[in-house]
């Protein structure tokens, strides 16, 4: 969905019900925790976020809180929805002047005592087609990682004939949220909740 005018709540919410029964649009569902499939771009982003227990559990809070996409031209909407496996969320995002809302759902969630991550697949209404994951990783040697790894085409038409403006876009949410979560996980003021 396109628009000149920011989505308000309720447009939130009517696109978000219309999509929550849809499937997702690739075959290959689940496949950022494997092998991503031939056809699509494939993108893989790592940061270090520093070292310990500490920096483990802020980045892990983040990312629960879906923080990774607040970066004042793209957000999580509605705001709140717990990650787990089957929830429908939409990423709102400001660009060229215009705003759109893009449907995902949540595919898989990885909760381990060292490693907490998830991916989100794309639904018939996204510009996208593919799969998400965001992985907080402590690893033996103290060090803590932000992982993003992401398969995509584009879907929507307005999206296949600017392919490399979405590009572009889709590296810089990379970068930015790389950066907004090692912000996030080295700042000990930052609210649990």
């Amino acid at each position: 969905m396109f628009s000149i005018t920011e989505p308000g709540d309720e447009d939130v919410a009517k696109f978000i019900s219309s999509q929550r029964n849809s499937g997702f649009t690739y075959a290959d569902v689940g496949a950022t925790n494997t092998t991503p499939p031939a056809g699509f771009n494939v993108d893989h982003n790592r940061i270090q976020l520093g070292h310990g227990e500490a920096t483990y559990n802020r980045a892990v809070a983040a990312l629960k809180l879906w923080r990774q996409f607040d970066l004042g031209w793209v957000t999580i909407v509605p705001p709140g929805v717990a990650i787990e496996v089957g929830a429908t969320v939409a990423v709102k995002a400001r660009a060229f002047g215009t705003w759109s809302l893009s449907a995902s759902r949540v595919v898989y969630v990885i909760d381990e005592p060292r490693r907490f991550g998830f991916a989100y697949g794309t639904l018939p209404d996204h510009v996208e087609c593919g799969e998400e994951r965001f992985l907080i990783e402590w690893l033996e040697d103290d060090s803590v990682w932000y992982d993003i790894l992401a398969f995509s085409r584009p879907r929507h038409p307005l999206v296949k004939l600017s392919s490399p403006l979405a590009r572009m876009l889709q590296k810089r949410f990379a970068r930015e949220s790389l950066l907004r979560v090692q912000a996030l996980a080295c700042d000990s003021a930052q609210p649990k909740g």
